[in-house]
């Protein structure tokens, strides 16, 4: 049994110091790796399509790539926005059936004087709560131009990175290595990056058609929030699952196949959204996901939900979206050194660090002996 070594009080000194730092500059940090995972993303995008045009220039394809990019955001957004005016539009209607949903409830537990949506709302729990949404998404929105901006540096800084590291690193052994651990890193996250848009996008294409199959109102705006919140790793698709179930159980005009006519029908129309939802995010996360990712991400499921806690905790929304792929990055790192390959170990969902990646750490710690 190799014997694992007890955490000194400098390393808890420094990983207080280390979260301190995260957290403190946030406002710098999260946009930064933001636009980072979002250069990762463009840059295999480009690869991916220098693989199969191999006739065209890198340089041209990254342009294709940044262009592709940012009409599908753009189209993205629209969408949004589109359903939220159609939203708003219908507020009046999906207002009053509320309220008889919560009348109903105070009804059924004997309480009287059941509150109106409105009351519920602009109590002070209420708006300290979507005070709070409103903040974060405000905030997030104003960082778009400043991650959009990051990337383009980091398109131009690129090009120097190699002359960099051969300064920096002047044995060539060492940085051999050393790029072998960045393209280790850069190959895990971007398999997971990509391979995440890939599920998120035929989970949420799937389910826009079942959406529009049962007949429920919206259902582009919901697919859209659908797939944002399939980035979010295991509490996203549980979000994503209650979220069409929640508009179909307020939706003012339920179809006219739907059985158990106007007291009933609303719930037995919730249920069928609901299994219809669910079906989609169970089969294809628990069977298709596997098998397209494989070991990419090599985290246990505790480990994402701690993740999820602590980046969410730390950076706010950016670092829920980011928890896995940081956290890999952070498994990675740690299964350099000897001293650390154990917190490797724990974070993985097997307890195996892959051959390669054993083989990386044990070379290049020889070469610094």
């Amino acid at each position: 049994m190799p014997k694992v070594m007890p955490v000194s009080a400098n390393w808890i000194i420094a990983t207080g110091v280390i979260v301190a730092a995260l957290y403190f500059g946030r406002a710098i940090l999260a946009p930064f790796a933001l636009a980072v995972f979002l250069f990762l993303i463009i840059e295999g995008f480009a690869r991916a399509l220098q693989a199969r045009l191999p006739v065209l220039g890198l340089n041209f394809l990254r342009c294709l790539a940044i262009m592709t990019v940012v009409v599908g955001f753009i189209g993205f957004i629209v969408l949004l926005a589109g359903g939220v005016a159609r939203l708003g539009g219908q507020a009046g209607g999906y207002e009053d059936k509320i309220n008889d949903l919560i009348a109903t409830v105070y009804g059924l537990i004997r309480i009287e004087d059941a509150p109106t949506l409105n009351e519920l709302i602009f109590n002070e729990a209420g708006q300290r709560f979507f005070a709070l949404i409103a903040n974060a998404t405000s905030s997030l929105t104003g960082d778009l131009v400043l991650i959009l901006i990051y990337v383009g540096f980091l398109f131009v800084a690129q090009a120097s990175w190699s002359q960099k590291l051969d300064r920096i690193f002047t044995d060539e052994d060492q940085r051999k290595h050393v790029r072998e651990l960045g393209e280790d890193a850069r190959r895990s996250i971007e398999t997971y990056l990509w391979t995440q848009t890939l599920i998120s996008a035929l989970t949420t294409a799937l389910t826009y058609v079942t959406l529009l199959l049962l007949g429920v109102e919206n259902a582009v705006f919901l697919s859209a929030l659908i797939f944002i919140l399939n980035y979010i790793p295991t509490v996203g698709s549980i979000v994503a699952s209650l979220l069409p179930p929640l508009f179909a159980l307020v939706q003012p005009d339920i179809p006219v196949w739907v059985p158990g006519g106007p007291e009933l029908g609303s719930y037995v129309f919730t249920g069928l959204v609901f299994a219809g939802v669910s079906f989609w995010q169970f089969s294809i996360g628990n069977f298709v996901q596997p098998r397209v990712m494989g070991d990419s991400l090599n985290l246990s499921s505790l480990v994402v939900l701690l993740s999820l806690a602590v980046w969410g905790a730390v950076w706010g929304i950016p670092g829920m979206f980011l928890s896995a792929p940081l956290t890999v990055l952070l498994m990675i790192l740690l299964a350099q050194g000897p001293s650390t390959k154990w917190i490797s170990v724990l974070l993985s969902s097997n307890g195996k660090l892959g051959s390669e990646l054993v083989d990386l750490g044990r070379e290049f710690n020889n070469i610094n002996k």
